[in-house]
């Protein structure tokens, strides 16, 4: 290797792996234990983005290795995140940068540094290493096809990694220590040039295909053997000498099926039903249609787990675990889902409320749910029923329907194959209702702990015990969900994420996944906090974070694209000026850019299932005989707030110092920006008041207030609903000062403590209170009317 391929770098801290390597493009998880290791990464935890360099022992008994027990060649890795379990206990996330050689060792205390090249890369696009890698390709799709246990973004390499070098890493670091040793994958490791490198993970791959193939072998060798083989050979004999007499054999099949149904061990009332249908079948012509109908009623029979389960071994700690490797932040949920498994550990019967997690899009409800299942050790299964209008896509079937099939909740218990799955119930609250029936009270009698013990689809016409069954509903908006169906939920609500969140999930998360799936690395394309600052407020404009990692996922396709194009030196910083670049202009401006001093304007708070959102309510007069107008597609509660907003001023005119008779010769025009959006609900009422007061006394609302709440034709300012997304959507927009009604006041514990800090919050009693805190002094000249927001 030329010296131009070689950078010395000056020291680098070194965390030796007993049984494991790294290699560069990969992001592993490792269990950090032993004193110096330790050392290392407590020192690291302080740093912005450290690196640290790992090797390998050559011999894994070790407890404190030394400099010559290592290999000299490593991975250098980025921190990406560290999770402590306990006291002298850590797991690590590592993403490996680019190769390394060792030439001189530092020191070996308070951890080990050495003094390390770091190796660069080889790209060589030549015929040998092309047909070469793509050998590679086959050999991996074929090895995933025959061996299930491989981590599924083998596939996704497969897919989307171009370069041979890279995409021999990674297989390599996907295959487990039974398919490839530590000294074997330290021997690709310390393959520099790439022919040499794709040669020896092909052998690898080509071995694993071999064992298969020889192991298949031998199984059919056992299996053949012994009294199985003569009765098989006695079956067929048998088959022949019934098809020569011109008998139909379907006996054999019965017999199978019957087999099948004792092997189930359904409970006894079952059992009688799938006799008499056995019996049924066996005095039928196969060529009649009633034979497949009933053949294939005792199949589903004999499919259901009427006793196959998996066990619960419940650990809270590793639900605690599990919660903070899936998801960042959500603090309260996951105390909440935390002291759900608690009483799922104590109670014996194993019944526990039925979870519904409510929120935004793109938060993290149906992954919660997986995680769920993952921490209890249970199989999980996800039935989505957002658009379904039929009630039968619960209950299923009856069997006197041609194609009649069982229900999604019996069709995902066969698929699961166990009586105590998880199941995500995901968009309950955009259940359907139409001439088929409700599919939503179809819903009541599984979600009810006390009945559904005895469940009965249409199909199966016999009682399925679902109490075992762990279910976990997701929903947008709790207004659309039955109130019969909400009684039966335990309702868990995930609301969005700050900025600061959505930036520390990008930066740990969506940024190194994204990296990873498209074949990068951190040498290739590093996302720098303004890059990421720029996508979160100029691209993105959600309560979630799923658009987030779309465009993370499109700045990662446009570096991809120049490396498949042939550019093999691409090196981009993504900071804000590269982010506009890829991505065009900003698609979401400030706010604060959208309101004007103009008097007749003021700035409201509202909640909608996609998170909480800012609203403008104008105000404008014009000569007339006192009418009123009220536009913006507004419904009948929001338009009964606008009455008793003018009501009121009008009302309180003369402390207002407004003429008693000020409507007598004006026309009154309200209005809410956004017209094709429907809008509803009381909360609006302080904001309408304040735009119409602003109007007829010419003083304009201050810039960076919002405000929320009800009001009375008394005065009264009466409590609403979502201030916490009200809130976090306040801060998004730039707002500085909040009103909000005071019974409101205990809904600001569940306000993140950054948002608070930013924000200056005031608790109104009273409507007197409002117009001191939001109007500036009046203007000597009204604004022309032509301005607009």
């Amino acid at each position: 290797m030329s010296e131009s391929q070689r950078v010395e770098v000056e020291s680098l801290p070194l965390l030796p792996l007993r049984n494991s390597v790294v290699f560069p493009a990969s992001v592993v998880p490792i269990n950090v234990g032993r004193a110096r290791s330790v050392r290392l990464v407590e020192d690291l935890m302080g740093q912005d983005r450290p690196i640290v360099g790992i090797v390998s022992q050559k011999d894994s008994e070790l407890e404190e290795p030394s400099f010559k027990d290592l290999y000299t060649v490593g991975t250098m890795a980025r921190v990406v995140k560290v999770i402590r379990l306990g006291p002298s206990n850590y797991s690590v996330v590592l993403h490996g940068l680019s190769r390394f050689s060792s030439i001189a060792s530092l020191s070996l205390e308070p951890y080990m540094r050495a003094r390390i090249e770091r190796i660069r890369e080889e790209h060589l696009r030549i015929p040998e290493i092309e047909a070469l890698a793509s050998s590679l390709r086959e050999g991996t799709r074929r090895m995933l096809e025959i061996i299930p246990n491989l981590p599924r973004e083998t596939a996704s390499v497969l897919d989307n990694v171009k370069e041979a070098g890279t995409l021999a890493d990674l297989i390599v670091s996907n295959l487990s220590s039974d398919q490839a040793s530590v000294e074997e994958k330290q021997q690709v490791l310390e393959a520099l040039e790439v022919r040499v490198r794709l040669g020896l993970v092909l052998g690898l791959v080509n071995r694993q295909l071999d064992r298969v193939r020889v192991k298949t072998e031998v199984s059919r060798m056992v299996e053949d053997e012994g009294q199985r083989q003569r009765e098989e050979i006695l079956r067929q004999q048998l088959k022949h000498i019934r098809e020569e007499l011109g008998e139909v054999g379907e006996e054999d099949d019965i017999e199978e099926l019957r087999e099948r149904v004792r092997l189930s061990s359904p409970p006894d009332e079952v059992y009688k039903v799938a006799r008499k249908q056995l019996a049924r079948l066996a005095s039928m012509q196969s060529q009649s249609g009633e034979f497949n109908v009933t053949r294939t009623y005792v199949e589903w029979l004999s499919d259901m787990p009427w006793s196959k389960s998996t066990q619960d071994p419940i650990d809270v700690e590793s639900t605690r675990r599990c919660l903070d490797e899936d998801h960042y932040g959500l603090q309260k949920v996951k105390k909440r889902i935390v002291e759900y498994m608690a009483v799922r550990k104590l109670r014996a019967d194993k019944k526990g409320p039925i979870l519904c997690f409510i929120g935004p899009p793109g938060v993290g409800k149906t992954s919660l749910g997986k995680s769920i299942a993952r921490a209890m050790g249970r199989r999980y299964h996800r039935i989505a029923l957002g658009g379904v209008r039929d009630e039968a896509e619960i209950r299923g079937h009856r069997r006197t329907y041609v194609g009649a099939l069982p229900g999604r909740i019996v069709q995902g218990l066969k698929k699961v194959a166990v009586r105590n799955p998880v199941f995500v119930l995901d968009e309950v609250d955009k259940l359907g209702v139409d001439v088929s029936g409700d599919p939503s009270a179809a819903l009541l009698e599984v979600l009810d702990p006390a009945q559904n013990n005895t469940f009965v689809d249409h199909y199966l016409d016999v009682p399925f015990d679902l109490s075992q069954v762990t279910f976990i509903a997701t929903a947008n908006n709790p207004e659309t969900i039955p109130g019969a169906l909400w009684d039966r939920l335990e309702v868990i609500e995930v609301a969005g994420y700050t900025r600061a969140e959505k930036k520390a999930i990008a930066t740990e998360y969506l940024c190194p996944k994204q990296l990873s799936s498209h074949g990068l690395t951190d040498e290739r394309l590093e996302f720098l906090p303004e890059g990421i600052e720029r996508l979160i407020e100029s691209y993105t404009r959600e309560a979630g974070v799923r658009g987030l990692e779309r465009e993370i996922g499109s700045v990662c396709r446009h570096v991809a694209m120049q490396i498949a194009e042939g550019n093999l030196n691409v090196s981009e910083r993504a900071d804000a000026a590269f982010v506009e670049k890829v991505l065009g202009a900003p698609r979401y401006q400030p706010d604060l850019a959208e309101r004007t001093s103009h008097a007749g304007v003021a700035t409201g708070l509202a909640w909608t299932p996609s998170g909480g959102d800012i609203l403008f309510i104008e105000a404008t007069k014009m000569p007339g005989k006192g009418g009123v107008v009220v536009t913006g597609n507004l419904k009948s509660v929001m338009g009964e707030s606008a009455a008793t907003a003018l009501s009121f001023v009008r009302s309180r005119a003369k402390d207002l110092g407004l003429d008693p008779e000020f409507l007598k010769e004006i026309d009154l025009h309200l209005h809410v920006p956004k017209g094709g959006t429907p809008k509803d609900g009381p909360s609006a009422g302080i904001t309408m008041y304040s735009a119409v007061a602003s109007l007829l006394l010419q003083c304009p609302v201050k810039k960076s207030v919002a405000m929320t709440g009800e009001i009375t034709l008394r005065g009264a300012v009466l409590p609403v609903g979502g201030i916490k997304e009200k809130l976090l959507a306040a801060h998004r927009a730039g707002i500085r000062e909040v009103l909000v009604p005071f019974r409101n006041e205990h809904s600001l514990d569940d306000v993140p403590k950054d948002v608070l800090s930013d924000l200056k919050v005031h608790l109104i009693k009273r409507v007197d209170e409002v117009l001191p805190l939001v109007l500036e002094p009046p203007r000597e000249t009204p604004p022309a009317d032509s301005a607009d927001l």
